[in-house]
């Protein structure tokens, strides 16, 4: 298979050199599940998967929490068909859809081990590239959980191990364990804490960032307008997300608008350019880019080798500081953490 060349970046103090965009399939888990994303075609998911490939992508981040399995074995499926050419697959664990569909936090050493056996099966693979803790939660438990993926990490069943959404003293009180490879956060011009604290520590102590949502849930794709948001389906999540409803809706579609008169004055589109926003930084390793579309992968992957210039950084700026006077008039905001 012919593949383009593509940026690559070591992950931390691994041997693992990833692409500047990873593809992302949470969304890959369709609508029925409390995180989901409405309907999908199950072959365009595919089909994306391997349209990555093809365009030089050479990671897949998933986990069993989306759709309750479902895009691991999309993920499975897509592997069987790339002859010849295997990305390294990252995966996490320590969310559970039980029986309810409710979404149970648990990441006991037993549970751990059964999550890693199930993802093997699905993904088809004899080893994990590097799995990772969902979330630290509860926070009494990231211990013992860090000391059994030291185990499937002896064991040969992962190669490396990371973690997911954890802050600056959990990582600290993991490393006293064992070396973190790599931390993903929530990472975009909408959500972007993790400048002040985790990006510097992360940076000292070589650990690998790769970010999620950088277009935080398709706010800043270019593809999102105020009709899109009004119109979400109970099944997709989003609707439930107080960035995608007002009063939080304007002030977020006036950068998405900003942004598009700066990426078209370079000719390329808003979601290339708010993934190239998050790489700007030297402690991000990659950006994790969702798609479930090959057109949507496609309209995205250009990122990775987008190196933004002074000019154009100024002008984010100013688009970034009206966004925090608009904010700020209206006092506090729900986060919205879903």
């Amino acid at each position: 298979m012919q593949t383009q060349q593509m940026q690559t970046k070591r992950l931390g103090k691994t041997d693992l050199e990833l692409t500047r965009v990873g593809l992302g399939t949470w969304a890959m888990g369709g609508g029925d599940w409390k995180f989901g994303w409405g309907p999908q075609d199950e072959q365009e998911a595919i089909n994306a998967i391997v349209r990555a490939v093809e365009l030089g992508i050479n990671w897949i981040d998933t986990a069993p929490v989306y759709g309750n399995g479902r895009s691991e074995a999309l993920v499975g499926k897509a592997l069987k068909q790339l002859k010849g050419t295997t990305p390294l697959v990252a995966t996490k664990f320590g969310r559970v859809i039980q029986d309810d569909g409710s979404i149970s936090a648990i990441i006991k050493r037993e549970s751990i081990f059964a999550e890693c056996e199930a993802s093997l099966r699905r993904l088809g693979v004899d080893a994990i590239d590097l799995y990772q803790m969902h979330w630290p939660d509860p926070d009494d438990d990231i211990e013992e959980a860090w000391q059994a993926m030291c185990d499937l990490k002896r064991q040969g069943k992962v190669r490396h191990i990371g973690v997911s959404n954890h802050n600056v003293s959990q990582l600290k009180r993991l490393q006293a364990i064992h070396d973190v490879a790599s931390l993903q956060p929530p990472y975009s011009m909408i959500a972007a804490s993790i400048e002040t604290e985790i990006l510097p520590y992360c940076g000292q102590q070589q650990i690998g960032v790769i970010c999620y949502s950088p277009m935080c849930k398709g706010l800043l794709s270019g593809k999102f307008d105020r009709s899109r948001a009004e119109n979400l389906p109970d099944s997709d999540h989003r609707s439930r997300d107080p960035k995608f409803a007002e009063p939080q809706l304007s002030i977020n579609l006036q950068l998405a608008k900003g942004l598009e008169e700066i990426a078209a004055s370079e000719h390329r589109s808003v979601a290339e350019l708010a993934i190239a926003w998050t790489l700007r930084r030297d402690e991000v390793t990659a950006a994790i880019v969702g798609a479930r579309r090959p057109q949507q992968i496609e309209g995205t992957a250009a990122a990775a080798n987008w190196a933004l210039d002074d000019s154009i950084m100024r002008r984010i700026d100013a688009l970034l500081d009206q966004r925090s006077k608009s904010l700020a008039e209206l006092g506090p905001i729900d986060s919205g953490r879903v």
